[in-house]
């Protein structure tokens, strides 16, 4: 009996510390701005530019960032991917697409930079970016002659652009979104409530009631999606920092060897994190004596891949291909933490 009270209480605890305001101000706007890039920015225009017309520096630039352009999630951008792949987008924008998608999703940033500290929020940002246009690359490169017999008439059958706002409106309105998000995450509630008055102003000014009306649906969906998973996880690692011996941690991902970065990065590419979970899980490792070499390369591994995720890749782009692509990102994701944990 003590022991399932002791599993409740350490779940517990991490909830409460989870559920802080100061964490909440974080994630509430960011939930705010996820549901408004799904509604407001052109999805059609960013996935035209992975086509095979598409000149390959617009197409990787795009394609490395579109995680945060078009808030797609883990489970979200599996079928966009085997859309886009499967209609003749060429194979290094559709692979940085795929990285690129959950790993580096407007949530996943904010949160990661609050929850494990702006270092590693920093250098998940930057390693993402880096992972999904080189191992894009690199996949093209391996794979060209097939690429020549893409059909780009397929490809530009499939996508029809959305109508949105004008670059100066969504410039405008996008920028107060992140200004309310940061001025909330440092507590400058002055600077919060001008940035909420201006907000207003803009919704009545540029946007309409059905407008308003699908951004918040689409805000209650990322919630909805996200929340009973993000809380779960929250209390599994809770359960982690109670009964998880300390010397376990620092024994087998507590230095920097390469052994420690390719341990974290292969048990990342196998586990299924739902989106977000896997912050407070690496919070919890991380406390228990997890070095930062291994929680980056956790980081940069664990959202891209999951035995799940890979059995749906190889049913889009076969067998070979995507033991290549997880080579790659586990390979990546090793040599980034350990360089990372050496210089931080």
């Amino acid at each position: 009996m003590s022991i399932i009270t002791d599993v409740l209480q350490g779940g517990w605890n991490a909830l409460l510390e989870y559920l802080s305001a100061h964490v909440l101000t974080c994630l509430v706007p960011a939930f705010f701005i996820a549901g408004a890039i799904a509604v407001f920015v052109s999805q059609g225009a960013v996935l035209r530019c992975f086509g095979p017309k598409a000149k390959k520096v617009l197409s990787y630039s795009v394609a490395s960032v579109s995680g945060t352009i078009l808030a797609v999630c883990s489970c979200t951008v599996l079928p966009l991917f085997g859309g886009i792949y499967k209609r003749g987008a060429g194979i290094g924008p559709a692979i940085a697409f795929l990285y690129s998608g959950p790993a580096i999703n407007v949530l996943a940033i904010v949160y990661t930079a609050r929850l494990l500290g702006y270092d590693l929020g920093i250098a998940r940002i930057v390693g993402a970016l880096a992972f999904a246009a080189g191992i894009g690359l690199i996949m093209s490169f391996i794979y060209r002659k097939e690429e020549s017999l893409k059909d780009a008439e397929a490809f530009d059958a499939l996508l029809a652009d959305l109508e949105g706002k004008s670059l100066r409106q969504q410039v405008v309105f996008f920028v107060t979104l992140v200004g309310i998000l940061v001025s909330a995450a440092s507590q400058y509630w002055i600077v919060a409530g001008t940035l909420l008055v201006v907000l207003a102003v803009i919704l009545w000014r540029w946007f309409s009631r059905s407008e308003i009306g699908q951004w918040m649906r689409e805000t209650l969906h990322f919630v909805r999606l996200i929340v009973p998973w993000l809380l779960g996880g929250v209390f599994v690692a809770g359960i982690i920092t109670t009964f998880v011996p300390e010397s376990a941690v620092a024994t087998y991902v507590g230095g920097n060897s390469l052994l420690a970065n390719f341990g974290a990065s292969l048990f990342g590419s196998l586990m299924y994190f739902a989106t977000l979970t896997e912050v407070p899980i690496i919070r919890a490792f991380t406390d228990l004596g997890m070095g930062k070499g291994p929680s980056l390369a956790l980081l940069l591994a664990g959202p891209a891949l999951s035995l799940p995720n890979m059995l749906v890749i190889r049913s889009i782009m076969g067998t070979k291909k995507t033991l290549t692509y997880i080579a790659l990102v586990v390979v990546f994701a090793t040599i980034s933490g350990y360089i990372f944990g050496l210089i931080s």
